[in-house]
């Protein structure tokens, strides 16, 4: 399970603000997202398997990790653009084929490969998080 080694973090003003949108169809995948992002003290927009699901729920988002194939089709590099350019979404996607999404990620701060550690959805998190307070 990701959240097990997660640095518990107690919630801050500064993390309370930021919340996370996770857009991924692997159920047991955003579970334990969820589970790390909640363990470092973020509150969560909600969770989506696809892109009608992540855009109804983006208006509740500060960061998102978006996942690039989805219960809807390889939907994921649209979603990403759609965040940061229609609601100003800090994205992070997450794949298992970094290398197949090359080109395709404009405006997103970064990729997280699959499956993912919980360091590195930590340490993407706490960068969204610090570029979302430096940008803002």
């Amino acid at each position: 399970m990701i959240g097990t080694s997660v640095e518990r973090n107690p919630p801050s003003r500064a993390v309370e603000k930021h919340r996370v949108l996770i857009v991924e169809d692997e159920l047991f995948i955003a579970l334990d997202l969820e589970a790390t992002v909640r363990a470092m003290g973020f509150d969560v927009a909600g969770l989506a398997s696809g892109k009608d699901q992540a855009l109804e729920l983006a208006p509740a988002a500060d960061i998102a990790f978006v996942d690039v194939n989805l219960s809807d089709g390889p939907t994921g590099p649209e979603i990403g653009r759609r965040l940061v350019e229609e609601y100003g979404v800090t994205v992070v996607f997450m794949t298992g084929n970094p290398e197949a999404v090359a080109g395709q990620l404009q405006g997103a701060l970064g990729v997280v490969t699959k499956p993912a550690m919980p360091s590195a959805v930590e340490r993407s998190l706490k960068h969204a998080a610090e570029e979302r307070r430096r940008c803002g």
